[in-house]
């Protein structure tokens, strides 16, 4: 279809998919619209099948980059994306998160005088060792609107003075997503495992830290609770040049309404992913995150997620408790569910 106005979509890990899909569909009838895909997550369980299970079309654009070191994978994806954009010439680029593939397509974006909007702005976890918070610190100073998920994320911004931008707090796009996809889902309660997932650099590139998680995991799931872990092919890699043996569940990555659906039946959730700790708390489980920070502060203020440091009595001795936590769910952190219908109607407005 030919609209006057035209925007492009970067992703090209996991959460970028879902968050585009719910803009795509309510974008559809309105906005010419291109995919382009960096290839940042280029196994079929990591990509493909997201966009089966979320009925989007087959991305315009495949760059196929992936499996270098940030710095490479940035110049790289920034030549790729630069060409594509002087092709398609949208008005406006969306980019999404904390990705190599969000700050490549802000970077030249801004060279190529093209509007930036970035979702999932503001979000600061105030450390600069992890790649993640380098890439949204100047995402937002490059991009010229801010979609914030949240007031401390509109806060955060506040107090870096980017009053030339203009920042909206938007709700949570991955909220939307959870009421949308979560109707559907299948619920047993006669399940009873721990949910794990490991991918972060600072954990896997970490021979100590990995063999510490991966022990804790063994113990908890001998002595505690059952552990299932979809592994992440970073971890994989890492686990087998470590020689280290799960004696755990481990299963290949899933999509993301399986992962919703493994996630809706667990007890309990042990990540060091950023967006499955707000997933858990959206099917109101408890979460242990293995780190030593994270961006969404506010559930770690109500008691529904807790930090822990890679040491293997830390973990055992964490996850026992939280599974036996009273825990409050009943806060509204992340808007109303309608995020995307309100960037749909400010991208109409601009």
């Amino acid at each position: 279809m030919n609209y006057s106005k035209k925007i492009a979509h970067i992703v090209g890990a996991r959460p970028q998919f879902v968050k585009m899909a719910m803009i795509y569909k309510l974008c559809q009838q309105k906005l010419n619209q291109i995919i382009i895909h960096t290839g940042q997550h280029f196994d079929e369980n990591m990509s493909d099948v997201f966009f089966k299970d979320l009925n989007l079309p087959q991305p315009e654009y495949n760059l196929n980059i992936h499996s270098l070191h940030r710095l490479d994978m940035l110049s790289k994806m920034q030549d790729s994306i630069s060409s594509v954009l002087k092709i398609e010439n949208p008005d406006i680029l969306i980019v999404y998160g904390d990705t190599n593939s969000t700050l490549a397509g802000a970077r030249v974006a801004s060279r190529l005088n093209i509007k930036i909007v970035h979702i999932e702005a503001g979000l600061r976890s105030f450390n600069l060792n992890m790649p993640e918070e380098l890439n949204r610190i100047e995402t937002d100073q490059l991009s010229d609107i801010l979609f914030c998920p949240t007031l401390t994320a509109v806060e955060n911004l506040r107090k870096e003075k980017l009053y030339n931008k203009k920042i909206i707090n938007c709700g949570d796009v991955m909220f939307d997503a959870i009421k949308k996809y979560n109707e559907n889902i299948i619920t047993d309660s006669d399940f009873n495992y721990i949910l794990c997932t490991i991918h972060r650099q600072e954990n896997t590139d970490s021979i100590d830290n990995l063999r510490a998680i991966f022990n804790g995991l063994n113990i908890i799931h001998s002595s505690i609770m059952p552990v299932l872990m979809p592994i992440h092919p970073r971890c994989k890699k890492a686990i087998e040049k470590a020689k280290i043996t799960p004696f755990f569940d481990v299963i290949e990555p899933i999509g993301y309404l399986k992962m919703i659906e493994k996630l809706s039946n667990s007890k309990l959730v042990i990540t060091d992913s950023g967006g499955l700790q707000k997933e858990a708390f959206f099917l109101q489980k408890p979460c242990l995150t293995i780190r030593d920070e994270t961006e969404w502060i506010e559930l770690l203020d109500v008691g529904v997620n807790e930090l822990c440091v890679p040491i293997l009595d830390d973990i055992v001795a964490k996850t026992s408790i939280m599974l036996n936590k009273k825990i409050n769910f009943n806060h509204s952190f992340y808007g109303d569910g309608f995020a995307a219908k309100k960037i749909v109607q400010e991208l109409l407005s601009i």
